[in-house]
């Protein structure tokens, strides 16, 4: 499967872009409405040193006169050191100031107007403002305009530019943070659904039943189906082996009869081979086909598991007696010992595990050897455990002795499907127990352990 980039990263990624683009904007935004703001203040301060100086004007023996009062530039003075100018003009003829300030056009009288323009290569903030003074027979207007640098405006624009880009910056880092988080948040709910699908067994095909947001929905909805198709296709399998077990052992019996008549009959030693083969062969078939069912029946049942309260040594004491006949055969002995073990679990999963080791203990022991059942309980384990007097299990690992249809080194041409540890292995695995493969050690031939580990009830 081709891995692309998550959905974690993608969304952090496209979180942490819309935080880039309204920092930018937010930086843009203050660093216009600073320079608005000190361009304001600006304006301000010099109306009010224009409206100060106009307000001083006056006529006295047929003469303007005005008197340059200090706050009039003292207040300038107040937001920068920016250099100051003026000039004070009547009918275009200066009183005072400078005659090289440049002039521009005003408005109505009293109303003060602003313009900017370079005076001596330096930019300038200018305010005016025309008074009529009465001179006189007649009246003559004064123009009053004051100047000031930018210097100190600009630099106070350029600090609040630079601390709004800091913030803006400090924003960003906050928010591409706080982007990992709720990408985090918002895939939360995917993982637990996939957390809660991963720690399901091989076998556990139930619908998932979960909380979740109705975008997750679909998933679900769809992911349900597909449980619900597997399953059904695992129990028409199921039922597909069972039915067919069974058909295929009641004829494989009956030739297995006619083989064995057959064999009486004859007097040629390779006919009597030939037959002998055709029966192993028959058993063979018979034994596989038994297992194959109970295999089916193992995975079948670990899906809907029932939990019941038993005691494992009647449960064992129950299987040791329907497998006695088989035993006497060879004249191998089956013991039980052990006490009371109560234990929550399937008791037909379990009847076939224990029966599918003493089958395998009887099948591999010498004739007139024991097999032992050994059972012992602890405060949370309940331990079963079965030992024969047969060649034991070689050098084998565990995986390999419970892979399916594989079997030991020491089966020494005996008839075997080697599904029965395959069988066992996933018994315990559903009931979260565990099994253990071992020699013996209770007799001098040896032979093999099984013990089956289960939580108490």
């Amino acid at each position: 499967m081709t891995k692309s980039q998550s959905i974690g990263r993608r969304l952090t990624l496209l979180l942490a872009a819309v935080a880039a683009v309204l920092s930018v904007l937010s930086w843009a935004m203050v660093t216009v409405l600073a320079r608005e703001a000190t361009q304001r203040t600006q304006d301000n301060v010099l109306a009010a040193s224009v409206t100060t100086i106009a307000e001083t004007l006056r006529s006295e023996q047929a003469e303007v006169r005005l008197e340059l009062p200090y706050a009039a530039f003292a207040m300038l003075g107040a937001i920068s050191q920016d250099l100051v100018f003026y000039r004070v003009t009547a009918n275009d003829r200066t009183l005072t100031g400078y005659d090289d300030l440049p002039s521009f056009e005003t408005g109505r009288q009293g109303q003060v107007m602003f313009h900017t323009a370079n005076y001596r290569s330096v930019p300038i903030r200018m305010a005016a403002t025309t008074r009529l003074i009465s001179v006189g027979d007649g009246q003559t207007q004064v123009t009053v305009t004051v100047a000031q640098t930018r210097d100190g405006v600009g630099a106070i624009a350029a600090d609040l530019s630079q601390l709004a880009a800091f913030f803006s910056l400090a924003f960003f880092a906050v928010a591409v943070g706080l982007s990992a988080v709720v990408a985090a948040t918002s895939l939360r709910p995917l993982n637990e659904i996939a957390a809660a699908v991963s720690r399901r067994g091989p076998s556990d095909l139930r619908p998932v039943q979960r909380n979740a947001p109705a975008e997750l929905a679909p998933l679900l909805t769809a992911l349900n189906r597909l449980m619900d198709r597997l399953r059904n296709s695992i129990r028409r399998s199921e039922d597909f082996i069972t039915e067919a077990a069974h058909r295929i052992r009641t004829p494989l019996a009956t030739v297995r009869a006619q083989a064995e008549i057959a064999l009486r009959t004859v007097q040629g030693d390779t006919e009597k081979d030939r037959l002998r083969q055709i029966i192993r062969a028959v058993d063979e078939s018979s034994r596989s086909a038994g297992q194959l069912l109970d295999h089916a029946t193992v995975a079948y049942r670990t899906e809907n598991l029932t939990q019941d309260r038993l005691d494992l040594s009647e449960l064992a004491a129950d299987t040791l007696a329907a497998m006695e006949p088989t035993a006497s055969m060879r004249d191998i002995r089956l013991r039980l010992d052990g006490e009371q073990a109560p234990v929550i679990g399937d008791p037909i999963l379990l009847e076939s595990a224990i029966r599918n080791v003493l089958d395998n203990a009887i099948k591999y022991s010498a004739e007139d050897t024991t097999v032992t059942l050994h059972i012992t309980c602890s405060d949370s384990e309940t331990h079963l455990t079965i030992c024969d007097e047969g060649p034991g299990f070689g050098d084998e690992s565990f995986d390999t002795l419970t892979e399916r249809f594989r079997r030991g080194p020491n089966t020494g041409g005996i008839v075997g499907s080697g599904l029965g540890l395959t069988i066992v292995a996933e018994v315990m695995a559903a009931h979260g127990g565990r099994i253990e493969l071992t020699t013996s050690t209770h007799n001098e031939r040896g032979g093999a352990c099984v013990c089956f580990t289960l939580p108490s009830a």
